[in-house]
């Protein structure tokens, strides 16, 4: 009797493996990491986004009929931690793919792991133009608009403006870094007459605001560039209302126009910055329409520029895991690269060169409507007209 009872309790153990590894082989899951606990204004529409995402991949019968399954970790703004989640994601979870990240150290980090370990890694938000430049590698893509293809279509309007003398105030890490570097350049570039009269680095999400403030007056600029985001940005235009810091200078911001960024601001809005955002209100076309329905009718809230990025991360990742129909890098490699795809805005595609996509972004200026900040004057700017030639390309990117 109790050999009996020891064999039917080897063959149940049996039988629940074997239904595990149906149940393993009958899914395909992908590992994202997010700086949730940090960032919550950006990546809790994200987490949004992606979520929709999902739900319509596997509504539509999931990938070539197996069930998407994301498995989402939170990197708490810190590279090693990002690393250690990518690390448990591959051997623990056996993800097909690591997605996500936000800011631009993090995603280099990952990229580093995903590259050391021969991983594909498709990073959402982080801006830098190193991920897909200087630090570029075959196995990360990058979908959102990079610090160059923001500051290209930025200058496009700056270098319109009267003002010579520029001041700048950027948080000091990777992405405040790159995208100062990059719009000078640009902005040199287009206008050689241009003086860089003062640069300002606060810690990133650690602002003193009134001393930048008060050193960036005393440089008595003609314009300024702002790089800061979130709460530094709310400290930032609430100290330079206060001081007078924005009267009679023109304003060029990046992100600024992001709903999570431009919503806290309320009455304090400053009008007239020229900037990049997310006009969600004011797009009408019907790959957005399709979106943002969907999105409303899900979580009964409007959407921020997070919610774009991560449903379209999941979006992509989808249609990158259906052409190649595996989870081999190499073959996932090989249908990203040159992948053409819809988006809410409009279609987009991964190029080969440069693992880049040509998501764009709106350009427009910043308003006060009904006491809450708006993008006016908007214009969508495709990303593939703000890109660099190839040959330029190739001399940026290590060779394989």
């Amino acid at each position: 009797m109790r050999r009996r009872h020891l064999l039917g309790a080897g063959l149940a153990v049996a039988v629940v493996g074997m239904a595990g590894s149906a149940m393993a082989q009958s899914e395909i899951k992908i590992g994202e990491i997010n700086s949730y606990s940090l960032l919550p204004a950006f990546t809790e529409p994200y987490r949004k986004g992606w979520q929709l995402a999902v739900e319509e991949v596997n509504a539509a019968g999931g990938i070539n009929g197996k069930k998407l399954v994301v498995i989402s970790k939170d990197d708490g703004g810190k590279p090693a931690d990002a690393q250690t989640a990518a690390n448990e994601l591959v051997s623990s979870e056996n993800v097909a793919m690591l997605a996500g990240t936000f800011l631009s150290n993090i995603g280099l980090a990952v990229s580093d792991f995903a590259n050391q370990k021969k991983v594909f890694f498709l990073a959402a938000e982080p801006l830098t133009d190193a991920i897909t430049w200087s630090k570029g590698n075959r196995y990360t893509f990058r979908l959102r608009p990079s610090n160059y293809m923001q500051a290209a279509m930025l200058v496009e309007e700056a270098a319109k403006l009267p003002a010579k003398r520029w001041a700048t105030i950027a948080p000091n890490y990777e992405y405040g870094q790159s995208a100062v570097a990059v719009f000078k350049k640009l902005m040199s570039e287009k206008r050689p007459d241009i003086q860089w009269v003062d640069e300002q680095w606060p810690p990133q999400g650690k602002i003193d605001a009134g001393p930048v403030v008060q050193a960036v007056a005393a440089a008595n600029p003609e314009a300024i560039l702002n790089v800061t985001f979130g709460a530094d940005l709310v400290k930032l235009v609430r100290e330079g209302n206060t001081r007078g810091l924005f009267k009679g200078r023109s304003v060029v911001s990046f992100l600024t126009g992001e709903p999570e960024y431009l919503d806290p601001l309320k009455d304090e809005t400053p009008e007239g910055w020229i900037v990049t955002g997310y006009p969600w209100y004011d797009i009408k076309t019907p790959d957005h329409d399709k979106f943002l329905k969907a999105y409303q009718a899900k979580f009964n809230d409007y959407p921020r520029l997070g919610s774009i990025v991560g449903y379209q991360t999941i979006k992509a990742a989808a249609a990158i895991l259906a052409k190649a129909n595996s989870t081999d890098p190499e073959k996932l490699i090989a249908a990203t690269e040159g992948l053409s795809m819809p988006s809410p805005f409009g279609e987009i595609t991964f190029r080969k060169i440069d693992h880049q996509s040509t998501l764009g972004a709106y350009v427009g200026k910043t308003a006060l409507r009904d006491g809450k900040g708006v993008m006016v004057d908007s214009v969508y700017r495709k990303g593939a007209d703000y890109l660099p030639s190839d040959a330029e390309v190739g001399k940026l990117r290590p060779k394989e």
